[in-house]
């Protein structure tokens, strides 16, 4: 290509320029172009799936709330399993106790007696109303305990029977000394004989009554004992209500420090509720095995006669209101499913709040 111009002296010239052809550069290799990228993330990210990219790249907001509410849900469900059948393991046997295992006791400790100062008055040279009465007192005290189903089971109803029988013909044959003159043979046949009646090892009246006693005092043993298991179970339960407690605070400050709300209505009456709950049931507990223990030491050993209507009565004030702590029981069971219902309305508005998607 040639370009006129302006030469050095003033005229014109031309001045021969070449174009300079455009630089080339090799081709590209196909390896080296870059493709868009196709990759799974960059497809998830495209589609909106895939977990939330958190701000600052560090958040744990939700899943700190989703361990939260799994943690306060399952500590309240173990609380209330294991103080339900801490609670249940003594109040189950009071009711028992009061109305079967410690009325039966004093029944056999009235007949016993009532039998003993029948023989002092077998022997009285005349039928007297003494002994009549003595009798009927044993026959009715009998009664009394046999009317309780659950006293020896069908060996302790069969052995009552027994005896009520024996004192029957135990009756006949005192009388029918007594209808004899005083020194004759006869009469001391038909006495010793009712004598061995009420009195022979093994097989006589007494034995037999004893020998019930000793099972009917052993069941009460059973009853009001707070053994190992029922420690290990409280144990359980006071530690369980101590964790659940701290789960309570230490959600109550991470939602004030998180979501700068300083209280949490539905957690706050979720801490009360369990610390009354524990409270009542503590102090009932208390109460009824203070009872328990109280007539076990009354009934621990044989009363004298004069002293089984008072310590009938000491037993109904001991074991007072027993059947309706007992009953209470159930209210654990709806305390229990009411304070997961305020665990649960405390934090799942948070949660909705920051719902994600599972990767």
């Amino acid at each position: 290509m040639t370009t006129v111009g302006a030469g050095a002296d003033g005229g014109t010239g031309t001045v021969a320029s070449v174009d300079q052809p455009a630089p080339s550069y090799p081709p590209a290799h196909p390896a080296d172009r870059r493709a868009p990228d196709r990759s799974p993330r960059s497809l998830a990210r495209l589609r909106g799936a895939g977990a939330r990219p958190s701000e600052g790249g560090g958040s744990t907001t939700a899943r700190d709330l989703a361990v939260r509410h799994r943690l306060l849900l399952a500590l309240s469900a173990l609380l209330t399993l294991a103080l339900f059948l801490s609670y249940q393991g003594v109040h189950a046997d009071a009711n028992p106790l009061r109305t079967s295992s410690a009325p039966a006791v004093l029944s056999l400790d009235t007949a016993l007696y009532a039998l003993g100062q029948a023989q002092q008055d077998a022997g009285a040279p005349a039928p007297t109303s003494d002994f009549q009465k003595q009798i009927s007192v044993a026959a009715q005290s009998l009664a009394a305990a046999a009317a309780d189903d659950d006293i020896g089971g069908p060996a302790g109803r069969q052995a009552l029977q027994t005896v009520a029988g024996l004192i029957t013909v135990y009756s006949v044959k005192v009388q029918q000394s007594q209808l004899q003159p005083d020194g004759s043979m006869l009469r001391e046949a038909y006495l010793s004989y009712a004598t061995s009646i009420l009195t022979e090892k093994g097989s006589g009246i007494q034995a037999r009554l004893k020998a019930l006693q000793r099972q009917q005092r052993a069941a009460v043993h059973r009853q009001t004992s707070f053994g190992p298991l029922l420690w290990l179970a409280w144990t359980v339960t006071l530690l369980l209500t101590l964790a659940l407690g701290a789960a309570l605070l230490e959600t109550q400050l991470f939602l004030r420090r998180r979501f700068r709300r300083r209280y949490n209505r539905q957690l706050i009456a979720a801490a009360v509720l369990l610390l009354a709950g524990v409270v009542t049931t503590v102090l009932f507990t208390v109460w009824t095995q203070q009872g328990m223990a109280d007539t076990r030491a009354l009934l621990d050993r044989p009363l004298p006669g004069r002293l089984i209507p008072d310590a009938g009565r000491d037993t109904a004030s001991y074991l007072a209101h027993t059947g309706f702590r007992a009953a209470a029981a159930v209210w654990i069971l709806i305390g229990g499913v009411l304070l997961m219902a305020l665990a649960e309305t405390g934090l799942r508005r948070h949660i909705d709040d920051y719902r994600f998607r599972p990767r």
